[in-house]
C-alpha cells in the first residue's frame, strides 16, 4: 500500500520532478502603447539579439523595434533592401527569447507588403506566429493606407513609417529632410484612419512634426524629426557607440566600439605573451 500524501517528504506541487508554476507575465500591447497618446514621452531602441534586447527590458524600455536597419548594423549589408523575411524572423525570435514583457515591433522587409494584401498578411502572420512579434511596422503613408488596414483586419497590429522612407530612399528621394506640409499630414491621417496604432516620423521637419503629433490621435515617434513626438527611438548601436558613423541626430551614451577594441587587444597580447590562461 502506497503511503498517505502527507508522508511523503514533499508535496505533489513540491516535487523536484513537478512542473513549477510560473507567473504569466503579458507583453505590452498596442493598446497600452496607443494609450500613451500625449503624456510623458517614451523612448524605443531597436533591438537584434537576445542579450541586448534583455539589457534595453531591464534599462526600463518596454518597447523594442526588431528594425530592417540589422541589414547595415549586424548583418554587414549597405542598405535596408538586401534583409530578408527570414533575416527578421530569425532577429524577431531572438528579441523575444530575450525578454518577457516588452512590445516587440518588427520590420517588414522591403518586397513583403508592396505587391498585394494578402503578401502583406502572410509576411505579418509569419511575424507574429514564427517570429514572436507583438507587431509589425510597415513604411508609406497614403499608399500603404490599404495595406495597413488589411493587417489590422487580420487581428495583427500596425506601426506606421512616413517621412523619410529607408527602404526606397536610396532608390528616388534620398535622404534629406522631408518638409512637404500637405503630403505629410495627408499620410498621417491616411495610416491613422487605416487603422495604425502609432506612426514613425523619420526625418521630417520639426515644425511639420509637431503639428502631425497635434492633430493625430495616434502616438507619433521621433527620429530625426524633433522633440515634440509622444516618443523617441534611436538605432542600439548609435546609442552604445558601437558603430563608427551615426547619424548626426543620433546621441551616443556611451562608447562600447573603443572599450571592445581595447578589451580585444589585451586579450590578444596575453595569449601572445602566454600570460592567459594561467599556469
Amino acid at each position: 500500500m502506497l503511503p498517505p500524501i502527507d508522508s511523503l517528504p514533499y508535496t505533489a506541487e513540491a516535487r523536484p520532478d513537478a512542473p513549477q508554476k510560473r507567473t504569466a507575465v503579458r507583453r505590452i500591447t498596442a493598446g497600452n502603447i496607443g494609450r500613451r497618446k500625449g503624456n510623458q514621452p517614451f523612448a524605443i531602441v531597436t533591438a537584434y539579439d537576445a542579450p541586448f534586447a534583455r539589457c534595453a527590458e531591464d534599462a526600463g524600455i518596454d518597447v523594442l523595434l526588431v528594425g530592417d536597419s540589422v541589414g547595415m548594423v549586424v548583418l554587414g549589408y549597405d542598405s535596408t533592401t538586401h534583409v530578408t523575411l527570414d533575416d527578421m524572423l530569425h532577429h524577431t525570435a531572438a528579441v523575444a527569447r530575450g525578454t518577457s514583457k516588452a512590445h516587440i515591433v518588427s520590420d517588414l522587409p522591403f518586397g513583403t507588403y508592396q505587391a498585394s494584401d494578402a503578401d502583406a498578411i502572410r509576411a505579418a502572420t509569419r511575424m507574429v506566429q514564427e517570429g514572436g512579434a507583438t507587431s509589425v511596422k510597415i513604411e508609406g503613408g497614403v499608399r500603404a493606407a490599404d495595406r495597413i488596414k488589411a493587417i489590422v483586419g487580420a487581428g495583427i497590429p500596425v506601426m506606421a513609417h512616413i517621412g523619410l522612407l529607408p527602404q526606397t530612399a536610396g532608390l528616388g528621394p534620398g535622404y534629406k529632410v522631408r518638409s512637404n506640409r500637405e503630403a505629410l499630414l495627408a499620410d498621417a491621417r491616411a495610416v491613422q484612419d487605416a487603422g495604425a496604432y502609432a506612426v514613425v516620423l523619420e526625418v521630417v521637419d520639426h515644425a511639420i512634426t509637431a503639428e502631425i503629433t497635434q492633430t493625430v490621435r495616434i502616438p507619433t515617434v521621433g527620429i530625426g524629426s524633433g522633440p515634440s513626438c509622444d516618443a523617441q527611438v534611436l538605432v542600439l548601436h548609435d546609442v552604445l557607440g558601437l558603430y563608427p558613423e551615426s547619424p548626426s541626430f543620433a546621441k551616443r551614451y556611451a562608447d562600447l566600439r573603443t572599450d571592445t577594441v581595447s578589451a580585444l587587444t589585451r586579450y590578444a597580447h596575453d595569449v601572445s605573451e602566454r600570460s592567459f590562461p594561467p599556469a
